[in-house]
C-alpha cells in the first residue's frame, strides 16, 4: 500500500507552486486562463501529472509552457500522434507537455508535464471559453472547480484518467483569481460564497466591472461567481466576425452568431399544472453520499438533504399520478416492483421508507438501474419523468448519456449533480440528451428549492415539434452549427450556433430567426431580430463555442455510426478551430539541448485541491486492495498498489441488515459500551480487524466503494429509535404531515410548528368549521405569513391544499381566515391563499 502520489518520495510538497486565473466575462460567454508555476525539487528528472476539472460543454483552445524566458506554444494535432510526440521527446531529455481530454469523461483534461530537469522551474498556461448558465435567481454563473472526485468504475472497466485524481488534504500552493466582466446591459451586482474584493466599475455606464478573490483565499472548495446584469433575460444575438487569414466558406473563414432566446409561454398554458405523469425518482446511495453538503456549521450530509427532499417531492405529487423511487450504489433496489398510483396508502410507505434511507449501497453504478426503468412500461397518458439525483462520481460517463438519449423519446431527464466535485459531464450530458434541466447543488445551497424549480418544469407539458426558420438578406445563408433544440423551458435560455455564408452588401443588414414549437396542443412561435454587423472585441470565443458544439455533436453521432466514420470530420475541425477533443491533443516540446533519459523518470500525481472528506479512494466492485491490518488514519489517502486474489469471505463494509457496522453497533449497544458519537474510523480499524479474520489470507476484500470519511469531520450519531425521525426543519415539518390529498389533521405536532399547544389551537376553531378544514387553512396562512422566502419550495403543497379545501365548500371561509390571522399573529389575505 502507498501514498496516493500526493508527496515526493522526500516527502516534500508535490512541485505544483501556484494558480493564477484571469477570468473575461463578455454577455453569458467567460474566457478563462489558468496559469500553473511549477518546481522539480527532486534529485532526478520529474514528469508530473495533474488532473483537472472544466465544464463539460467549454473548449479548450489554447496551451502554452514557459521554461526561464523561453516560451513554447502548443500545437493541436491527433491524439495518438502527439502521443508519439510526448513519448519521443521525453525520452530524448526533452522537456514536453501533454495536454489531453480523459477518454471516459469530456469534463476531465490530464497534463502531463515531462522530463522537467532537478531545480527547474516551467509555467503552462491554457485557456478555455464557456456558457454561463442561467440561475432560477436570473443570475449568471460561473465557477472555478477546486475539486474532482475520484469516480467509481463499474465492474468490467480499465481504470483511466478519472481513476487517477485524488485530493490532499493540505493544499501547498496558492491562487489567484481575477474576474474581468462587460455586458451590453450594466452590471448590477457580482456575488461568491467565497470572499471578494470590492467590485471596481471600469466605466460610467457601469456596463464593465472588475472583481477579484480577497487575498488568503484557501482553494478548499469551489470558486462561484454570481453576475447580475440588468434586463438580463432579454433575447440578444451577436455576430462574431470571421478570421481574416481563414478560407471563406469554413467555419473559422466565415461570421457565426449566437442566439440567446428566452421563448415566452402562452400564459393560460403557464398557469395551468398537469395531474398526470410517472414520476421515477432516482436517488445515488453510495458511500460519498455519506459525506456533508459543506463544511460549514451545521452542515447536513449529503443523503440527508437527500430525504428531506424526496419527502418534499413526495408531498408536492398531485393525485392520480404514478410514481416509485430507486436507490441505487454497487446494487439497486426499488420501493415498488412497478410505478404505483398515487395514493394516501403508497405515499405512507414511500415516506416511511424513504425516513429509513441511508448511503449504504457501496459504488455509483447508475447505468444498471436506468436501464431496469427503462425497459418498464410506459403508463398510457402519464408520461414518465425521471428525476436524477448523484454526486456524479461515475468512470462511464459517455455510456450512461448514451442509454439515456437513446430512450429519450419515452420520458424526460432532470438531473441533480450533490456537492463539490459532480460531474459536469454526466450531470448536463443526461439532462441535454433525455430532453429535460440539470441543476447543481454546491456548498450551502439549499437542494429543496432547486428540485422543486425543476418538479414545476416537469409538470408542465413538453414542448415538442421545434423548429426555427432563418431570414438573412439576399446573397447570404445559414447552417446551422449546434444540434436542433429538443427542450424549452419557460425563463430557460435556448443557445443556438449558426454560421453565416455569403456577402452581405449593407453594413446595417439585419436577420432574423423564428422559433416555433407546439405546447399544449398549441401553435406558438417566438421571433428574434438581429443585426449582422459584428460585435466588437469578441475573439473568437464564439467561433469556438460553435465548433465545440457541432464537435459535440459528431462525437456522439459515432457512437452509433461507428468511430471512423466522422473521426476525420471532427479531427478537422478541431485542429482548424484550435478547440481539443476526444480525438485531439495539445502537444509542446522545447527542444533544448538536454540529454537522453536514462532509467525511469519519477511521476508524481498533482494533486487536485479540495476537502479532505473527498480524498476517499473510490474501491471498485472487483478486488483492488491487499491488506492484512486495520485502517489508519491515512485511509481516505491511500492507493491500493497490489490486486487481491480471489477470496472466498467478502465482508461487506457498508450493506444491508447484516452488515459488521450494524453488528458492531449492536455489540457495543448490548454491552452498554456505546458512545453518544461513534469515531467512524474507530469502528472502521475494529470492523476491518474482524473483517481481516474472516479472509483465508488475512487480506481484505472491498465490494463496492468505500468510502471512509476523515474522523475529525464525520462522526457517526448514536443509532436512531424505528420512530419516525423528527425534522428540524418546521417547513419540512409542516410538510411532513400533509395528507396525499393536500390537507392536515389537526394534532398537538403540527399546532408545535404554529408555536401553540393542541388545546389552544382547537379552542379557536370556527363555528361549525371541521378540524380539518381549520388545520389546512392554519398550515396556508403560516406559510404565507412565515415562509414567503421560501415559496418556490412549497408551492404544490400550498396548491394542493387550496384545491382541498375549494372542495370542501366551506361556508364560512373568509371568517376562518380571519380568525387563524389573529391565531397566529398574521395578516394574509383571503386572495392570496388560492381559494
Amino acid at each position: 500500500m502507498v501514498n496516493c502520489g500526493l508527496l515526493t518520495v522526500e516527502k516534500e510538497p508535490v512541485p505544483l507552486k501556484s494558480i493564477e486565473v484571469e477570468l473575461q466575462v463578455q454577455g453569458h460567454v467567460a474566457t478563462v486562463s489558468s496559469t500553473l508555476q511549477y518546481k522539480n525539487e527532486e534529485q532526478s528528472p520529474l514528469e508530473a501529472l495533474f488532473v483537472f476539472p472544466i465544464p463539460a460543454d467549454a473548449a479548450l483552445c489554447h496551451f502554452s509552457a514557459k521554461i526561464g524566458d523561453q516560451e513554447i506554444v502548443s500545437k493541436l494535432q491527433e491524439k495518438e500522434q502527439a502521443r508519439y510526440e510526448y513519448d519521443d521527446a521525453i525520452a530524448s531529455g526533452q522537456q514536453a507537455f501533454l495536454l489531453e481530454e480523459s477518454d471516459e469523461s469530456e469534463d476531465v483534461f490530464k497534463l502531463s508535464v515531462g522530463s522537467l530537469p532537478p531545480g527547474q522551474s516551467a509555467a503552462v498556461t491554457f485557456i478555455y471559453v464557456t456558457e454561463l448558465s442561467v440561475q432560477a435567481d436570473h443570475s449568471l454563473r460561473f465557477c472555478l472547480p477546486a475539486v474532482l472526485n475520484p469516480r467509481y468504475l463499474p465492474p468490467g472497466s480499465d481504470s483511466g484518467i478519472v481513476s487517477e485524481i485524488t485530493v490532499s488534504e493540505s493544499i501547498p500552493y496558492s491562487l489567484s483569481f481575477t474576474a474581468t466582466v462587460s455586458s451590453p446591459n450594466p452590471v448590477a451586482k457580482v456575488e461568491s460564497k467565497c470572499a471578494l474584493d470590492p467590485l471596481v466599475f471600469l466605466n460610467a455606464e457601469r456596463t464593465s466591472a472588475k472583481v477579484s478573490l480577497s487575498v488568503g483565499h484557501k482553494f478548499d472548495k469551489d470558486v462561484e461567481l454570481y453576475l447580475y446584469y440588468e434586463n438580463a433575460h432579454q433575447p440578444t444575438a451577436i455576430v462574431e466576425a470571421a478570421v481574416p487569414t481563414a478560407k471563406q466558406g469554413t467555419l473559422m473563414g466565415d461570421p457565426v452568431v449566437m442566439l440567446s432566446l428566452y421563448p415566452d409561454f402562452p400564459e393560460a398554458v403557464m398557469s395551468s399544472m398537469s395531474s398526470r405523469g410517472e414520476f421515477v425518482f432516482v436517488m445515488d446511495r453510495s458511500g460519498s453520499m455519506a459525506c456533508p453538503m459543506h463544511f460549514g456549521s451545521g452542515a447536513q450530509e449529503r443523503i440527508e438533504s437527500a430525504r428531506d427532499t424526496l419527502l418534499l417531492l413526495l408531498k408536492s405529487l398531485p393525485l392520480g399520478c404514478y410514481f416509485n423511487i430507486y436507490g441505487f450504489g454497487s446494487s439497486y433496489e426499488s420501493y415498488f416492483p412497478t410505478s404505483v398510483e398515487y395514493t394516501q396508502k403508497t405515499m405512507d410507505e414511500a415516506v416511511n421508507r424513504v425516513k429509513d434511507m441511508h448511503a449504504d449501497l457501496g459504488g455509483t453504478e447508475i447505468l444498471e438501474p436506468l436501464k431496469h426503468i427503462y425497459k418498464q412500461k410506459c403508463i398510457p397518458n402519464h408520461p414518465r419523468q425521471v428525476f436524477i439525483f448523484t454526486d456524479g462520481e461515475v468512470g462511464n460517463t459517455k455510456q450512461v448519456i448514451s442509454l439515456v438519449k437513446k430512450e429519450a423519446k419515452s420520458h424526460r431527464c432532470f438531473t441533480f449533480g450533490i456537492g463539490e466535485g459532480a460531474s459536469t459531464a454526466l450531470i448536463t450530458g443526461m439532462a441535454q440528451n433525455g430532453r429535460g434541466h440539470a441543476q447543481f447543488i454546491t456548498g450551502s445551497d439549499r437542494m429543496q428549492p432547486k428540485v422543486m424549480q425543476s418538479l414545476h418544469y416537469a409538470l408542465h407539458p413538453a414542448v415538442d415539434d421545434i423548429t426555427d426558420v432563418w431570414t438573412v438578406p439576399a446573397g447570404m445563408s445559414t447552417t446551422r452549427l449546434s444540434p436542433p433544440l429538443s427542450v424549452i423551458f419557460q425563463g430557460q435560455r435556448a443557445l443556438i450556433y449558426a454560421q453565416l455564408k455569403g456577402q452581405c452588401k449593407s453594413s446595417d443588414s439585419e436577420g432574423t430567426v423564428t422559433v416555433k414549437y407546439r405546447l399544449a396542443g398549441q401553435e406558438v412561435s417566438n421571433t428574434l431580430s438581429f443585426s449582422l454587423k459584428p460585435a466588437e472585441n469578441t475573439g473568437l470565443s464564439i467561433h469556438r463555442l460553435a465548433a465545440r458544439s457541432l464537435i459535440r455533436s459528431l462525437e456522439r453521432q459515432e457512437q452509433t455510426e461507428g468511430p471512423e466514420a466522422l473521426k476525420a470530420r471532427v479531427v478537422e475541425l478541431s485542429v482548424e478551430a484550435g478547440v481539443s477533443c476526444s480525438h485531439t491533443a495539445f502537444i509542446a516540446v522545447h527542444k533544448s539541448s538536454g540529454e537522453a533519459v536514462k532509467g525511469p523518470m519519477l511521476k508524481r500525481n498533482i494533486p487536485t485541491p479540495g476537502m479532505a472528506l473527498y480524498g476517499a479512494q473510490m474501491f471498485s466492485a472487483t478486488p483492488l486492495c491487499a491488506y492484512g491490518g486495520p485502517v489508519p488514519r491515512s485511509a481516505p489517502r491511500m492507493k491500493c498498489s497490489s490486486p487481491l486474489g480471489a477470496f472466498g469471505s467478502r465482508p461487506k463494509l457498508f450493506g444491508g441488515g447484516g452488515s459488521l457496522f450494524k453488528k458492531k453497533k449492536k455489540q457495543r449497544k448490548e454491552s452498554g459500551n456505546y458512545p453518544v458519537k461513534l469515531d467512524k474510523m474507530q469502528w472502521m480499524n475494529e470492523e476491518v480487524e474482524e473483517a481481516c479474520a474472516l479472509t483465508p489470507t488475512g487480506a481484505l476484500y472491498y465490494e463496492g466503494k468505500a468510502d471512509f470519511c476523515n474522523a475529525d469531520i464525520c462522526e457517526e450519531q448514536s443509532e436512531p429509535s424505528s420512530d419516525v425521525q423528527e425534522i428540524g426543519d418546521p417547513l419540512l415539518q409542516l410538510v411532513s404531515l400533509q395528507k396525499a390529498s393536500g390537507c392536515w389533521e389537526m394534532n398537538g405536532t403540527l399546532a408545535k410548528v404554529f408555536g401553540k399547544t393542541e388545546g389552544e389551537v382547537v379552542k379557536q376553531t370556527p363555528a361549525q368549521v371541521d378540524k380539518g378544514v381549520w388545520a389546512t387553512v392554519l398550515a396556508l396562512i403560516w406559510l404565507h405569513g412565515f415562509k414567503m422566502d421560501d415559496q418556490i419550495e412549497w408551492q404544490f403543497v400550498a396548491k394542493k391544499a387550496a384545491a382541498w379545501i375549494r372542495d370542501q365548500k366551506v361556508a364560512n371561509l373568509s371568517e376562518c381566515v380571519r380568525e387563524g390571522n389573529a391565531l397566529l399573529g398574521c395578516q394574509v389575505k383571503e386572495e392570496a391563499l388560492g381559494f
